[in-house]
């Protein structure tokens, strides 16, 4: 299959990297406005540069979208017109108003995908196969200051991460929402039903931190998303006391989970999807849900 990537950013080098090294891909094409970055990255990855967008959608199958969130629109629409399949980078756009013509564009038998990229980390497939009846649900996504460029508030750059997660792997019904927070540091509380699910973000910590912590009944899971690590915890209803102090003992099972690299399967996953013409499992109409659910918290911030 003939490849392209548009973007050669942070995520855009690693598109490029990565469809080099799959088999399925007998072409790859890279364009950048700054050429001489798409000169760098094609060169050490065996990519072909191209002096226009036009160009590279005349040779390619399929192709990422990994410009800026605010040029989405724009270059989708170019892309859609001529039947290329793509998968765009998160958020879908800028706006769910942008977002909607995205989804206006899309051909009848072009498959669109968007690049929500934990839902390709192993951890998740597994939480989900473990889950049956969530009490409680907290996901954690801070980070150090970064360097990187956006224009987007913590709750599209990394929020919606989680309330992807929320809202299309652990549940599939109607929500109420209040939320708090800044441009670089949110909060937000969900109910779905009776069961409350909490998630923070932030771009001022001075700790990485990725992580799920789910409570049932009898069992408590944890997940580390960077560490693609799940503990599971069970009360064996055994209780005493030593030296005068309340001790609860629990039974502590680490899952195992095949690790990969989450972006490798995101890509694999899509270029199978445009061969076979199959739904890619992030699709387009979920990834305007999930911005729609950003805006939504946005009007709670300060």
């Amino acid at each position: 299959m003939e490849v392209g990537v548009i973007g050669t950013g942070m995520m855009g080098k690693n598109h490029v990297r990565i469809y080099s090294e799959l088999k399925s891909v007998t072409g790859l094409y890279v364009y950048d406005v700054n050429q001489q970055e798409a000169m760098r990255v094609g060169l050490q990855n065996g990519a072909i540069p191209c002096a226009t967008i036009g160009d590279l959608l005349k040779k390619v199958d399929a192709m990422s979208i990994c410009v800026p969130t605010q040029y989405h629109l724009e270059t989708a629409r170019e892309a859609l017109e001529t039947g290329v399949h793509i998968l765009m980078e998160k958020p879908i756009c800028s706006s769910v108003k942008e977002a909607e013509q995205v989804l206006a564009l899309i051909g009848k038998n072009q498959i669109v995908g968007v690049g929500q990229i934990e839902r390709f980390n192993p951890i998740i497939p597994e939480i989900k196969r473990i889950c049956k009846k969530p009490l409680y649900v907290e996901i954690n996504r801070h980070n150090p200051a970064s360097t990187r460029i956006t224009r987007s508030s913590v709750v599209e750059d990394l929020m919606i991460h989680d309330i992807d997660i929320l809202r299309h792997v652990l549940f599939d019904d109607r929500y109420t929402l209040s939320a708090g927070g800044t441009g670089d540091i949110a909060s937000a509380l969900f109910r779905f039903g009776s069961t409350p699910s909490y998630l923070s973000a932030s771009r001022k910590s001075s700790k990485k931190i990725r992580r799920i912590y789910i409570e049932e009944e009898d069992l408590t899971i944890e997940g580390d998303f960077m560490n693609q690590e799940i503990f599971t915890y069970y009360k064996p209803d055994k209780y005493n006391v030593e030296n005068e102090r309340y001790v609860q003992e629990n039974i502590i099972e680490k899952v195992m989970v095949n690790k990969v690299e989450p972006l490798k399967v995101e890509l694999q996953t899509f270029l199978e999807c445009a061969k076979k013409g199959k739904p890619f499992p992030v699709t387009p109409e979920q990834a305007v849900e999930d911005l729609r659910i950003c805006e939504e918290i946005q009007t709670f911030l300060s």
